[in-house]
């Protein structure tokens, strides 16, 4: 095993120059980035006039998990088929609105209603906090999907990085505890394995990176606290997962040049060699989260669209039915 990862794809390596990069987190920096000001909503283009709707579902000790419910403002006369998003950030920062132009881009493509969480942070929240924060969220929009607009048999669980490994571990959850059904899960560049020690984690060790070795062992200990790690739970590490059978069908998406890598991979050939249904995608030159921070370079374009040609196929949806039209700002409705 060499220590040195793939290359960057040249375009990627030179929009990555100017971000100012580092090999680790600490307690003082998780706190500046978390005072960073949020992107804001209002401001995300989309070609189609949305509806925001925010409701919140009680966890399991009482205390309130806000939902952001995006719906297309013209709806079709049919139910919808509905995304449910969980937003990337190691598991410690990030909101329900980070990373959203990805699931947005399936409203726009096919009139999804999108739902996104903002479950509990570590390491204010450990353990299985998080994922249960995300199958609760879960069983409110199923069981209210009438009231929603959302067709409860073309549900959606979809996450970018820690978000991936969420939707993973709510995949299991529904499976385990005979959860509401779920149609498909989409994982992107999902975070899935607590112990940290894959090839392509080790290869990105000790260099400045956008998520790295190091980056990932901060944020699995805020998660699970100091190692060693006795008895944790798959639910919270989905690689820890004996059996993946009855799953839904997966799209499983990472960059060759990512810490992610291994285990993303590893993941999708446990589901088919469990009888199950996974399509994997490992882009050549890409780095964590290339196609949401360069959504404009060629290869996260081309990630992008093969994701959503994927899940348009999946859920039967009607692309044709979707009116193009220039970009609108998205409305914030109480």
């Amino acid at each position: 095993m060499t220590t040195t990862g793939p290359a960057l794809d040249p375009e990627l390596r030179a929009l990555l120059a100017d971000l100012p990069l580092t090999s680790g987190l600490d307690p003082d920096t998780l706190a500046l980035l978390r005072r960073l000001p949020p992107t804001p909503v209002d401001s995300l283009p989309t070609r189609r006039r949305v509806e925001r709707r925010d409701i919140t579902v009680p966890a399991g000790d009482g205390t309130p998990i806000p939902l952001s419910v995006l719906s297309p403002a013209d709806p079709g006369p049919a139910a919808a088929p509905c995304v449910y998003w969980m937003h990337g950030g190691g598991m410690i920062m990030g909101d329900r609105f980070s990373q959203i132009d990805i699931p947005l881009e399936w409203l726009d493509e096919f009139g999804a209603v999108v739902v996104s969480v903002d479950y509990r942070l570590a390491p204010e929240a450990t353990g299985g906090t998080l994922v249960d924060d995300c199958y609760r969220g879960l069983l409110r929009i199923a069981g209210h999907a009438a009231e929603l607009g959302i067709d409860p048999d073309r549900i959606v669980v979809a996450g970018a990085s820690a978000g991936g490994g969420l939707a993973a571990g709510t995949a299991l959850l529904a499976r385990d505890l005979g959860g509401p059904a779920i149609a498909a899960q989409v994982l992107i560049g999902p975070m899935l394995d607590h112990r940290n020690a894959s090839t392509s984690s080790l290869q990105h060790s000790g260099a400045p990176g956008v998520w790295t070795h190091e980056k990932n062992e901060f944020g699995w200990r805020a998660v699970l606290g100091e190692p060693p790690h006795d008895a944790v739970s798959a639910y919270v590490s989905p690689a820890l997962a004996d059996d993946l059978s009855g799953l839904p069908t997966c799209y499983v998406d990472t960059g060759s040049a990512e810490v992610f890598r291994d285990e993303a991979t590893e993941y999708a050939t446990r589901i088919w060699a469990a009888g199950g249904q996974a399509e994997l995608h490992v882009w050549a030159g890409g780095f964590h989260g290339f196609d949401a921070l360069y959504p404009q370079a060629r290869v996260s374009a081309s990630a992008r669209r093969t994701r959503t040609d994927w899940l348009t196929r999946v859920l039967g949806a009607d692309r044709s039915s979707c009116p193009p039209s220039t970009a609108l700002p998205l409305p914030a409705t109480p």
